[in-house]
């Protein structure tokens, strides 16, 4: 009886591997998918709302915003901010103080930027399959990141990708402090007209007054 229970065990845990493995292909053929569709775009702009919730300190917060991204470039726009990245240099435009603080961009520190969203995946994390979920009336195939670096203060992402069209819907990041940040994309534009190269820089001229802070 121990043998057949231990036999058991071992069959059952090659079983688990198993479907594990093919979990995380279809993971990753899923996030390709997902992948290859944004970076066909030349440029994209899309509005969304960030919820930022913590359950034991009973907070939630909801900021709406806008952001365009070209490659390696984006700005993006709230209620409270801007901040540009032309992909060297990084601007933060804080509305209330009327002052921009002006600072070089670090790859290395850019995994958890808005236009990494899309290929973050590729590395540093471990990507695992997890069900089908409606997600505003959309099926979606629900996909979860861990990343590798212990250390790293988001301890997983979990992406609603629609099963119709691989579009990301929605995507949530959990953080070892408690909080919970929320994405949702209310609306999508790909190749707006009228950006370019300029657009992903700051323009002193059209801030009266601006305090510049260069930090560089």
């Amino acid at each position: 009886m121990i043998k057949r229970i231990i036999f058991f065990v071992f069959v059952l845990m090659g079983t688990v591997a198993q479907v594990t493995q093919a979990q995380d292909q279809k993971a990753r053929q899923i996030l390709d998918a997902m992948s290859k569709k944004y970076q066909a775009y030349k440029v994209f702009r899309a509005n969304f709302n960030q919820t930022l919730e913590n359950t034991s300190s009973k907070m939630k917060e909801n900021v709406e915003g806008e952001i365009t991204v070209m490659g390696n470039k984006f700005r993006l726009k709230t209620e409270d901010q801007e901040i540009i990245n032309n992909g060297n240099t990084i601007w933060t435009y804080i509305k209330s103080e009327n002052e921009v603080n002006i600072s070089e961009n670090d790859p290395d520190d850019e995994g958890m930027t808005p236009n990494k969203i899309f290929t973050m995946y590729k590395k540093g994390y471990k990507s695992a399959y997890v069900e089908e979920a409606k997600v505003d009336g959309e099926l979606c195939d629900v996909i979860e990141l861990a990343p590798e670096d212990r250390n790293d203060p988001v301890f997983k992402v979990r992406l609603n990708i629609s099963k119709k069209d691989k579009s990301l819907k929605s995507w949530t990041m959990f953080r070892n402090n408690g909080n919970r940040y929320t994405y949702t994309i209310t609306n999508f534009n790909p190749n707006p007209a009228s950006v370019d190269n300029n657009y992903f820089a700051f323009d002193k001229s059209k801030f009266k007054g601006v305090k510049v802070i260069d930090l560089r």
